[in-house]
């Protein structure tokens, strides 16, 4: 069945402060930017201030590439044509991809070679030294989530510069959202991926729940107190390591047995997505022992 969000050509806004947003497109400003630098402040006397902070030179490889090796224009012309289906116009196992992402690939690569420790320079040299054909099968079994196939080391690398080729496709699609009647809204509409976590607006924004793409950075809306993988409102419980006014909290449904993260942009303008679900594994990990299992993706935990 496919999301109850569908994606139209780009129409004007209409009628009211009260209109909620079904979609937001990924805005490409500084968005590797910001990440990294919330990474660092993040990594500053945190037990996992290594990881961390390679984490935020990988963002800073994605904004480096953002800004010197662009989207070409000739793939973003033809994304109309892919609007208006049943599914969504970017499904990450159903897109062609052209040849651009291993560009990006072969320009991470480059990057993050020098300084990196003799265990991330081999997966390195690994991959520059993969031919197109393999990389294309490495992908395919990546967004189809055969983590196992390509392994944790390769996967971090592969979905850096997948993430970065689809985050611009999404960001010039000539589309603006539309709610329609039923759910199946636990994977994204622009690309059917699954989430990363969702982040509640500040209250400006009338508090309102979308949920962050893990591959195209897009953000869907989806009503609070309901699970976001099953969509169950009767088992939810809300766990935290802080007070009941926590900025990040995780969401777990009894129903599916799942959880997934909550942050609340309203409580901490500085919460970045990805970067604040990764420092929280230690969240995770309580609500894990409590027999909850994550629902999400992160790029940088890639099972595998």
């Amino acid at each position: 069945m496919s999301n109850s969000i569908k994606l139209t050509s780009l129409e004007t806004p209409g009628g009211g402060v009260d209109r909620i947003e079904p979609l937001l497109l990924p805005k490409l400003d500084g968005l590797y930017r910001r990440r990294a630098e919330r990474l660092r402040q993040l990594a500053d006397g945190h037990a996992m201030a290594d990881y961390l902070d390679f984490a935020a030179r990988v963002a800073e490889a994605q904004q480096h590439l953002l800004d010197t090796r662009p989207l070409p224009l000739m793939l973003a012309a033809g994304l109309a044509g892919r609007l208006g289906g049943d599914q969504p116009p970017l499904a990450c196992t159903d897109l062609p991809r052209d040849p651009y992402w291993r560009q990006l690939l072969q320009g991470l690569l480059e990057q993050l070679l020098e300084g990196s420790t003799p265990l991330v320079q081999g997966t390195l040299a690994d991959l520059r030294g993969t031919d197109a054909s393999r990389l294309e099968i490495l992908a395919d079994a990546l967004l189809a989530g055969d983590y196992a196939r390509v392994g944790s080391g390769r996967a971090l690398f592969l979905w850096a510069a997948l993430s970065l080729y689809w985050t611009q496709l999404a960001a010039h699609l000539p589309a603006s959202g539309k709610a329609g009647l039923g759910e199946q809204r636990q994977f994204c509409p622009v690309c059917a991926s699954a989430p990363a976590a969702s982040v509640v607006l500040g209250d400006a924004q009338g508090g309102l729940r979308y949920l962050h793409c893990s591959l195209c950075e897009s953000r869907w809306h989806l009503v609070r107190v309901k699970c976001s993988n099953c969509e169950q409102t009767g088992q939810l419980d809300y766990w935290s390591l802080d007070s009941e006014r926590a900025a990040i909290k995780a969401e777990s449904c009894g129903d599916c047995h799942s959880y997934l993260k909550i942050l609340y942009l309203g409580r901490d303008a500085q919460l970045e997505a990805i970067a604040d679900d990764l420092a929280s594994l230690a969240l995770d990990a309580e609500v894990e022992r409590e027999g909850f299992a994550r629902s999400g993706v992160n790029p940088f935990l890639l099972p595998g």
